[in-house]
């Protein structure tokens, strides 16, 4: 197994220096990073933002299946930090995971924090990002997990790969923005353009440059997808090309062809481009989706994919977006998903459930004496708005520190109502630190239930610690009697993000075979914020090999 040695620093402002290992393949990667102060540009204004190692998106990490990786973070601003290094497993080592008071104390300023965890039977494509506050807008980067040496991949091999990273930008500091939204009790502001690896390309009142990926004729390019956003969905086309669509959140599919590739907030898509066009320039757009009548940023980015040899005064191949609220195209990319399910890539589907749970998500309005309306939106799961602690629920589990939180989140909503009809005229929730505890190896049936309460909307929900298998989705309330007749339980696409559609359900698979206290909440931050969260403890097993690892030295305290 090999040891991988990362080193994070945090610093606003950054530039930096990175010495990459020669080759991929190499057994060891040294990584150095060189820190400068400088201001970043975009949308034609400059702003300070928080950033790791001076690079928006931040680094890479490449590792390979089944590696140990080392990552020492240390926290050079003014405010605390954490990484979450989305869609690892993290098996048994809780304490390297990163959500905020959930499974750790924030580091804080002037401190340091080692993740050390080990990619087990993981490979392909997630992200890290910042877990706390709205410091992801920023704080990301992709991680990239290579099969072991001398496992091919299971399509046709790419000539070349390349990172692709949506993001939203912000012209205003967005902790400014959110905490302003949370005092008067509205819905934050939404971004001000989106963005390709950290570019915005043009956008009103700015001619800023847009990401260009150069490809050779005849070649093939693997393109590693990453949705960094921080609030929005987004569809993802190139003028001219089909994209092969191969895996997403680090697990394989049964490659299908699509001109668009609709991704939420923390997932990915590795897709296969082949430059098979007349040598030219061709448009890349990514564009908001969101059906409803709630607000996004509705502006697209772009970038170009430039052939070798086009001469600079070629003219640029456009692409029809798709409307903001195209439904049929998210379900038409949403439905052609599917497992792999070969003998080495099998999809194992729990086929008998221990607890079968009906989660029921949406937004509310809570009284608030502090707000300037006198009330404020929230959101929640089974009607409860979520509280987040003040000492990390992973650490309270552990040492048995009482008083923390409580073990009696609702598995079914405590008052059934017609989901995606009339909302009820009560909107208030309740307010809670609450965990649902499930036994070591226990099989779980989730429904997620999308409400229309305030307005309907998607739902990008991500449960950490696991994979789970997309079993079934419809529009409308979920019927228990007739829809799991339908469920896919053959070769159901495995992720660790999904979309719940608005106005309607989406239900998953998976074993608790990982103990400790893991995160689920839906990646819209600003639905995180609202708290549309909750958290799942999963009992020891009945040996060391299925219990916890103790805590490192180093923890940090709140």
């Amino acid at each position: 197994m090999q040891k991988m040695a990362f080193w994070f620093r945090i610093l606003p402002l950054l530039a930096v220096s990175l010495v990459l290992p020669l080759s991929v393949q190499s057994i060891q990667r040294h990584y150095k990073f060189n820190v400068v102060m400088r201001n970043k540009t975009r949308l034609c204004a400059t702003k300070s933002i928080v950033t790791v190692n001076g690079k928006f998106p931040g680094p890479t990490l490449y590792a390979r299946e089944d590696d140990n990786v080392i990552v020492k973070v240390v926290n050079h601003v003014q405010q605390n930090v954490t990484i979450h290094w989305h869609g690892v497993r993290q098996f048994r080592t809780g304490w390297s995971d990163g959500p905020a008071y959930i499974t750790q104390c924030p580091i804080q300023p002037g401190q340091s924090y080692i993740y050390n965890f080990t990619l087990m039977g993981q490979r392909g494509t997630l992200l890290w990002h910042a877990h706390v506050n709205w410091l992801r807008a920023t704080v990301h980067g992709a991680i990239v997990i290579l099969p072991k040496p001398g496992v091919p991949y299971p399509f046709p091999k790419p000539d070349n790969e390349e990172i692709i990273v949506l993001g939203e930008w912000w012209k205003s500091d967005v902790e400014a923005v959110i905490n302003q939204a949370m005092q008067l009790g509205m819905p934050p502001n939404v971004s001000d353009a989106h963005s390709i690896n950290g570019h915005t390309g043009p956008a009103p009142n700015c001619s800023a440059k847009g990401y260009t990926l150069h490809v050779e004729t005849g070649k093939t390019y693997l393109l590693r997808i990453i949705n960094a956003a921080l609030n929005e969905e987004l569809f993802f086309k190139i003028a001219g090309h089909n994209l092969t669509v191969v895996e997403v959140d680090a697990t394989y599919t049964k490659p299908f062809k699509t001109d668009t590739i609709f991704i939420g907030p923390g997932q990915t898509t590795n897709a296969l481009l082949t430059a098979d066009q007349n040598p030219g320039k061709y448009i890349i757009a990514a564009s908001p989706f969101m059906d409803t009548i709630v607000a996004t940023d509705n502006q697209t980015t772009t970038g170009t994919v430039r052939y070798n040899g086009t001469a600079a005064f070629s003219p640029t191949a456009l692409t029809s977006i798709p409307p903001r609220n195209a439904t049929p195209v998210t379900t038409s990319f949403l439905d052609s998903l599917r497992s792999l399910n070969s003998k080495a890539y099998p999809a194992n589907v729990p086929l008998t459930i221990d607890h079968s749970l009906l989660f029921s998500i949406g937004v509310g309005v809570n009284p608030c004496s502090t707000c300037l309306n006198g009330s404020r939106v929230v959101a929640d799961i089974n009607n409860v708005t979520f509280v987040m602690p003040t000492t990390a629920l992973l650490q309270a589990h552990y040492y048995g520190i009482s008083g923390v939180y409580s073990e009696d989140f609702p598995g079914n909503p405590p008052m059934p109502f017609n989901y995606t009809g009339t909302p009820p005229t009560n909107l208030q929730t309740t307010n809670g630190t609450k965990v649902y505890k499930l036994g070591f190896n226990s099989t779980v049936q989730l429904v997620f239930q999308g409400t229309n309460i305030i307005a309907p909307e998607s739902h990008p929900t991500h449960l950490h610690g696991f994979n789970f298998f997309v079993v079934g989705k419809g529009v409308g309330n979920f019927d228990p009697i007739n829809d799991p007749r339908k469920f896919n339980l053959v070769d159901p696409v495995e992720r660790n993000t999904v979309s719940v559609p608005t106005g309607g359900w989406t239900a998953i698979r998976f074993r608790a075979d990982n103990p400790g206290v893991w995160f689920m909440h839906c990646h819209l931050e600003v639905h995180t914020t609202w708290g549309l969260k909750m958290a799942f403890l999963v009992e020891n097993g009945k040996g060391p090999n299925e219990s916890i690892l103790p805590p490192p030295s180093d923890l940090p305290k709140c």
